[in-house]
């Protein structure tokens, strides 16, 4: 049995259903399950491994539920850095056509490592294009290896160019293939049980790049798994558009028709919804992923969060692709979360608790998680900290908390995963970042220049 003791932080926030903020806090788990959270002077003294978190704000691990790892290979690319969504990715396409399964699996490895320095635990990914033999088990064995809690969102497009879609031909699949080898996949990695490092979910990548029967032989395929379903969603107006030009429904309706709502589905994006959509997702249980810079970096819209909340929908956080967000840190994501509802105009339409509780209670609940999200006896050991004697965070000790999205946002310092330290004292346990880091340049460097595959 391996033990760890967290002890001594300044707080320790729970997250749990009574928001519990505990001073001089900690907790102590056993083979990476919490065991107990509390006062220091109420947890065991020793462990196998101790953790001192004096001076530090200690908190469940970050939750993202939306992104793209591939797209760190092409930030900030000079040709789509003014574009709105449909021709961003009109840049985008051509050059993603040239990825190779080294190219996915080392941007795999550099997004999540960037996630959990921004104390992120567990991230979902949307891989829907796999030119050149890419396959999802190339993100998996990026996670496996860092050891990233990992919701593998296998993904799809079918309606090239010649068909009326956004992609080359060259990068959509058979969708008699999709559907077979995304049952390969769920029957291969999927971990359905608590504490389950690697989760499958099924995703065709949007309503305008593969066709009806698809969408609704994608929701069967998952439900006859019980694993959950994702896409994009009701993210721009020219999207809201094409489908009532193409399918004589909007976006949310479009997806209503095709089995796409319930609590087994999460939507990325849906900025572009009405009130009495807000409704359908809170009836029918569907969550959101919120994606607030994307959806500036595109000007793509605000989403209704606090509409959504007031409704009961659940929300989650997402930093989207690392081309429209041109970042993987999602402490950023949950600042930028709570500032663009106040930008409305109301002051107090996100707080920083909230801000926080989406970015690790919504996106549990997103992802279907009942062992994750917060800190209590019974669930998995998820941790980051940060250190408030940074200069970021000087004069913030009123509130730990609250500094956490209103300053800016800092490198984790230490991060823990199911019990297994994988930063500490702000450094990898067992990542060699220079090297990553160089590789990732090279393959970038080739893949824009059309000289990889």
């Amino acid at each position: 049995m391996n033990t760890l003791l967290i002890q001594h932080a300044d707080v320790l926030v729970t997250m749990d259903d009574q928001r519990r903020q505990i001073r001089d806090g900690g907790l102590y788990a056993e083979d990476g399950v919490i065991i107990q959270v509390g006062p220091t002077s109420e947890l065991p003294s020793t462990a196998d491994t101790v953790i001192d978190a004096r001076g530090r704000i200690v908190i469940p691990g970050l939750v993202n539920t939306h992104h793209h790892f591939y797209q760190t290979l092409t930030r900030a690319v000079p040709a789509a850095q003014d574009a709105n969504l449909f021709n961003w990715l009109v840049t985008h396409y051509p050059i993603w056509a040239g990825l190779t399964p080294e190219a996915v699996y080392v941007s795999a490895k550099v997004a999540m490592a960037e996630l959990m320095a921004s104390g992120c635990t567990t991230s979902s990914d949307h891989l829907y294009i796999l030119p050149n033999g890419s396959r999802i088990d190339d993100e998996i064995q990026a996670a496996v290896e860092l050891g990233m809690r990992f919701h593998a969102a296998r993904g799809s497009m079918s309606l090239g160019e010649s068909d009326g879609g956004l992609p080359p031909d060259r990068v959509v699949e058979d969708e008699a293939f999709i559907l077979k080898d995304t049952r390969r996949v769920i029957e291969t990695y999927h971990q359905p049980e608590r504490f389950g490092m690697i989760r499958v979910v099924v995703a065709p990548c949007s309503p305008f790049s593969v066709t009806p029967d698809l969408m609704r032989e994608s929701a069967a395929l998952a439900r006859s798994y019980g694993v959950h379903l994702h896409t994009h969603l009701a993210e721009t107006l020219d999207e809201e558009r094409f489908c009532l030009e193409q399918f004589g429904r909007r976006p949310a309706e479009y997806a209503e028709d095709l089995g796409w709502m319930g609590e087994d589905v999460w939507h990325a994006h849906a900025v572009h919804i009405n009130d009495q959509e807000i409704e359908l997702f809170a009836a029918t249980g569907t969550g959101v992923a919120h994606c607030p810079t994307s959806n500036m970096r595109l000007a793509s819209g605000i989403a209704p969060v606090r509409a959504y909340l007031d409704a009961g929908v659940n929300v989650g956080l997402g930093v989207d692709g690392s081309a429209s967000n041109d970042g993987s840190n999602l402490l950023a994501e949950a600042r930028m979360a709570m500032l663009l509802q106040r930008v409305l105009g109301a002051p107090d339409a996100l707080s920083a608790e909230e801000a926080l509780w989406i970015a690790t209670r919504g996106g549990a609940r997103n992802l279907g998680r009942d062992d994750i999200g917060y800190l209590a006896p019974g669930m998995a050991a998820d941790v980051a900290a940060f250190r408030l004697d940074r200069l970021d965070y000087a004069g913030c000790l009123h509130d730990p908390m609250a500094a956490l999205t209103f300053c800016n946002p800092t490198p984790a310092d230490f991060v823990v995963i199911q019990g297994r330290p994988r930063i500490l004292d702000g450094h990898f346990v067992d990542l060699e970042l220079p090297s990553l880091i160089q590789r990732h340049n090279d393959i970038a460097r080739a893949l824009v220049n059309g000289e990889l595959a």
